[in-house]
């Protein structure tokens, strides 16, 4: 592992120095040093993922496809929602966007004499285990989006924007950066205040979301996989994912009441411990069910999906306001 790391090291510092530090030089810029190394090793990690993706989740599709069928056009604007999102750039700049005035909070609350809290630090010796370290931050963060997940589908202004995620009827393990833009800048900004709150560093940070990643390109697959025995509860299938999905079952969302099941991003435990758990066998075709049953349109291309997302936005919210 510490020869894989300092190999991806090396391969950053020479993209850095052949490529951005010169262009900084050019362009004045030299102050944005920093940020700039942090978006080649982003880059760069977005390029192994979807390397990976595609050379192991791939062939699973392609061996154990659960539907034989897709619309191509469908999954060729995932890829795109995938480029944006892996690569970094787009998350990148929220991450600095929101961390700053993080940061600078932070500093001030220092100056007053509030210390800066470690979630590391509560546990003796857990500082000096960067694996289990890491470990415990995955759980902790997991179990903050599955909260998040939920407030997803149960906030009706954040649903008419997730619910994109779910419009697409041919899953595959494109799907799952498949979002609209503004719901990618809320995730962001609750991400950078959750990594703030319990001291994860920006290393840490990056490294959760690309493991995070890969895992649920895998539970998006078109792949009818599920996994053995106990292993079911103890990490998110791509059956147990697609049940969240399934039209009527995953997300439902009817008279101001939260529905559905299946809300954990790596772990089924919290879905286990609060009920909202389906272990079902069952494969049901995925979709919203307005765009299902009542024939909704959510978008073919990537522009209208996001126009269509903000007008979804703007009716609920004028609904919201008519209400009260």
């Amino acid at each position: 592992m510490d020869h894989l790391i300092n190999a991806f090291e090396k391969l950053n510092g020479l993209l850095f120095e052949s490529w951005l530090q010169p262009l900084l030089f050019e362009l004045g810029c030299v102050n944005l040093a920093e940020d700039a190394y942090m978006a080649s090793e982003w880059f760069l990690l977005g390029i192994l993922q979807i390397a990976i993706m595609v050379v192991l989740i791939r062939p699973l599709e392609k061996f154990f496809a659960l539907e034989k069928h897709q619309e191509p056009a469908s999954v060729r604007v995932d890829v795109m929602y995938t480029l944006i999102q892996t690569l970094g750039l787009f998350r990148l700049f929220f991450f600095l966007l929101f961390s700053m005035p993080i940061d600078w909070i932070w500093g001030y609350l220092r100056t007053l004499g509030v210390p800066t809290f470690h979630l590391e630090l509560l546990i003796p010796g857990l500082a000096d285990q960067p694996l289990m370290s890491f470990l415990v931050y995955l759980v902790v963060f997991d179990f903050f989006n599955y909260w998040i997940h939920r407030a997803q589908h149960q906030i009706p202004a954040w649903w008419a924007l997730h619910a994109l995620h779910h419009s697409q009827r041919s899953m595959s393990y494109w799907t799952d950066s498949r979002g609209h833009l503004l719901d990618d800048v809320l995730l962001a900004m609750v991400g950078v205040l959750m990594s703030s709150l319990i001291g994860l560093q920006p290393g840490q940070f990056v490294g959760l979301i690309v493991v995070s990643r890969l895992f649920e390109s895998v539970q998006h697959a078109n792949i009818d996989l599920r996994w053995w025995g106990v292993l079911e509860k103890l990490w998110v299938s791509p059956r147990f994912h697609r049940t969240h999905h399934a039209v009527g079952i995953g997300h439902e969302f009817k008279d101001g009441q939260l529905g559905g099941h299946n809300f954990g991003v790596l772990l089924p435990w919290w879905d286990i411990m609060w009920g909202t758990a389906n272990f079902s066998h069952h494969y049901e075709p995925t979709g919203v069910r307005d765009q299902v049953f009542e024939g909704v349109s959510y978008g073919d291309g990537f522009w209208e999906q996001q126009w269509l997302g903000l007008k979804r936005l703007w009716v609920t919210l004028a609904n919201t306001h008519r209400a009260h």
